[in-house]
């Protein structure tokens, strides 16, 4: 299946029409979860599990700001009871 041509924005290091749902999962997860709209995330829980995207979440990439990493973690997979180290996932961090 493609992805929407509205998402190459957010996806912005591949061409969207090379992404593959499965093979790029960790990409496509995490880029939408740092920068997508709303919209955006609900396209993405429309097309992969909830459990597919919390353990793909719960595993390091640092691109997140503070603000929308626990936005995302608390809020959107409601994860409020689970505290990773932040190094590994918000970006400058001083």
């Amino acid at each position: 299946m493609k992805l929407p041509k509205r998402l190459q924005s957010v996806l912005w290091s591949a061409s969207v029409d090379n992404l593959d749902l499965e093979k790029d999962k960790y990409y496509i997860i995490h880029q939408i979860l740092s920068f997508g709209i709303l919209d955006d995330i609900s396209w993405l829980t429309g097309k992969y599990s909830k459990k597919d995207i919390i353990d793909v979440f719960m595993v390091s990439f640092k691109d997140y700001s503070r603000p929308r990493f626990y936005l995302v973690k608390d809020a959107i997979l409601g994860l409020k009871n689970w505290h990773p180290d932040e190094k590994y996932y918000v970006k400058n961090i001083f």
